[in-house]
């Protein structure tokens, strides 16, 4: 508050000759001097246009260096990096050309399905693998994936959510191959190959004691039965009141990861039959927004009620900007290089719903909030470059490529806060 009367008395009271000028001109006009009107009008234009300009690049130099609100998330988002200012808003950035990328060569990992594999598939241009991403007051550290194995021993990470979760328990289980000597120390626990068909996945670092896990649940919130009396149209429903029920098995863990939004379409659900249940009460006209808002409530209780605060650590990934365009929406254009401008996909209904939601949580949940910073990346879609080429991808990710941003900023933070270094040795 200092500063701005400071800055509203000392500053102006410099220009007083100026409003002396100004206002004698305006008497002298008055009083019908017209022999210097002229002359007086020059001088008192200029005047004027002096203090307007001044003043303007005042304001505007006052309002860049002390803004009155600024596109930052607050206390329910990560809002912490180990860099040497302390505290960053690392959602709000750009991406900038890094030669030392990517982190780690999908075909050397056989934890990479082959579908997000685009440089396997043929895509001839690695440039949107280069790229990395760079908050405006910070840096994130680079991924330095013994750290990380080390202060992840002896503990279990879960990812819960729909396929883009799945990519990035890929991208993470391919980021800390990079520190382990032995390959065949790691493994899935079931001998499972890696596909969108299997709900549960979990692969085993033995050397370090680990599991990082990866469930499959698009809602979140438990599908059920056709109620009794229901119209021929509802073939299920989603009970926005009660839980998955395999979450019981993502409460005992260290990190646990959720993401959910991109199933919660007309496409998915009505087109489907499926419509949303609160208790025995069937809500044939709820609009899929109130559903998802419903079943994000569901989910918080959920969290407040079953997972230890001291032990966990809870993250919720928002939604992850797509770049279909067209008139409905099924056009698939991959780009060679990042979008210039973000076509309002830096904003999503969905991850609104999911910060609000957070916002009002008591038990700590860090929101990871990539809508924005996906915004720009129209070039590291699969696009035609998946195993089925027929069927265009402008959803997923190729991997290597941005869900490693997520895991560098979740884990990064993670270490941060342990007290771990995050230099890579």
């Amino acid at each position: 508050m200092e500063i701005i009367t400071k800055f509203n008395w000392d500053t102006f009271g410099h220009f007083r000759p100026y409003y002396a000028r100004v206002f004698s001109f305006g008497e002298r006009m008055a009083n019908g001097h017209c022999k210097i009107l002229v002359f007086l009008s020059l001088n008192g234009l200029v005047a004027m246009g002096s203090l307007i300009s001044f003043l303007s690049a005042m304001v505007f130099g006052y309002m860049y260096w002390f803004p009155t609100s600024s596109p930052v998330l607050h206390s329910y988002a990560i809002s912490e990096s180990n860099v040497s200012n302390g505290k960053c808003h690392v959602f709000y950035g750009s991406w900038i050309r890094d030669e030392s990328y990517p982190l780690y060569d999908a075909s050397r990992c056989p934890f990479a399905e082959r579908g997000f594999n685009c440089l396997a598939n043929g895509r001839k241009d690695n440039g949107y693998t280069k790229w990395r991403w760079k908050p405006k007051d910070c840096d994130i550290p680079r991924f330095n994936a013994r750290a990380v194995l080390e202060n992840l021993r002896g503990k279990r990470i879960v990812f819960v959510g729909d396929s883009l979760s799945r990519t990035q328990w890929e991208s993470l289980i391919c980021l800390l191959m990079m520190g382990i000597e032995d390959k065949r120390s790691v493994y899935e626990i079931n001998g499972h190959k890696i596909t969108k068909r299997i709900g549960f996945l979990s692969v085993r670092f033995s050397s370090f004691d680990l599991s990082i896990d990866y469930y499959r649940s698009v809602f979140l919130v438990q599908p059920g039965p056709v109620p009794r009396r229901a119209p021929k149209r509802v073939k299920t429903t989603l009970r926005l009141d009660k839980l998955d029920d395999i979450s019981k098995e993502w409460v005992n863990s260290d990190v646990l990861i959720f993401n959910s939004g991109h199933w919660w379409t007309r496409t998915k659900l009505f087109e489907m039959g499926c419509y949303f249940q609160v208790g025995d009460s069937l809500k044939l006209g709820m609009p899929i927004s109130t559903a998802f808002r419903r079943a994000l409530d569901t989910w918080a209780s959920w969290v407040e009620t079953m997972i230890h605060r001291n032990r966990t650590s809870v993250f919720f990934r928002t939604f992850e900007s797509s770049h279909w365009s067209g008139r409905n929406r099924n056009s698939c254009k991959v780009s060679r290089h990042p979008s210039s401008r973000s076509l309002g996909r830096d904003r999503s209904p969905i991850s609104d719903s999911i910060i609000k939601v957070v916002e009002k949580m008591t038990v700590p949940v860090q929101v990871v909030h990539v809508t924005p910073m996906g915004a720009f990346r129209s070039d590291a879609h699969v696009g035609t470059w998946s195993d089925n080429p027929s069927v265009p991808d402008c959803s997923h990710w190729c991997l290597p490529g941005v869900p490693d941003t997520w895991n560098e900023i979740i884990f990064s933070n993670l270490l941060s806060k342990n007290g771990h270094s995050t230099n890579e040795h």
